[in-house]
């Protein structure tokens, strides 16, 4: 019944999705504390900053920063990232366009988690001499991280499936392998079968993994 699978790299192709979803969550979490950091800064640039990129971000589809990633920032203004192979460049394009994306996402989630944070405890530190990065590093980031893990889960989670875009550029990962199998091969339902089971293997782990986590470290108050 899998016969059409042979000659085909399935594995492969959903180790690239791993590594897009990996490299792309790791910077996402990075950028996106970041930009959480600067949406409740008391400077009103950052501030400033940090709504409107969240705001224009959320509102542009992906596929559209995955195409100008390629199209505006390789082929216009030839950044490259620092890869010289076309497979390298494509790979680390959608990666940079992933984080960016998926940042603005973190970012919003955090900030339901600081929100959390009881007042008092940032009023207390900073009563201690504590500096805003102290009280925000040292008290309200670790509450809020562990109040926010489903959010986040469900974040991780899309972006998983949001690497499917990226085969918009030339990315062999799962669904570009799909398309072509699709193309080259007479088996419409069974190769749908075939990828959806991928992603759920992915996928379901990871949501209840995290969901198990949220309950272990949720802040009792």
């Amino acid at each position: 019944m899998f016969d059409f699978l042979e000659g085909y790299d399935l594995l492969g192709a959903f180790w690239v999705t791993v590594q897009l979803t990996v490299y792309s969550a790791l910077g996402s979490l990075i950028w996106g504390t970041l930009l959480a950091g600067m949406k409740v800064s008391p400077v009103p640039l950052m501030r400033g900053f940090a709504t409107a990129y969240v705001n224009v971000i959320r509102n542009i589809p992906l596929t559209v920063i995955i195409v100008f990633s390629s199209l505006g920032l390789f082929q216009t203004l030839t950044i490259s990232l620092g890869a010289s192979d076309f497979k390298d460049i494509n790979f680390r394009l959608a990666v940079l366009a992933l984080v960016v994306y998926t940042s603005a996402f973190v970012c919003e989630a955090l900030r339901s988690g600081i929100n959390t944070v009881p007042v008092g405890q940032a009023e207390a530190a900073r009563a201690l001499g504590l500096s805003f990065t102290q009280v925000l590093r040292l008290i309200i980031l670790p509450q809020a991280f562990r109040s926010v893990v489903n959010p986040l889960s469900n974040v991780l989670i899309a972006l998983t499936k949001n690497t499917t875009v990226a085969s918009a550029i030339g990315v062999a990962e799962a669904s570009y392998l799909m398309k072509g199998m699709i193309e080259a091969e007479a088996q419409l339902i069974l190769i749908s079968a075939v990828f959806a089971f991928g992603f759920i293997v992915l996928t379901l782990p990871t949501g209840l993994i995290l969901g198990w986590v949220s309950k272990k470290v949720a802040v009792k108050r």
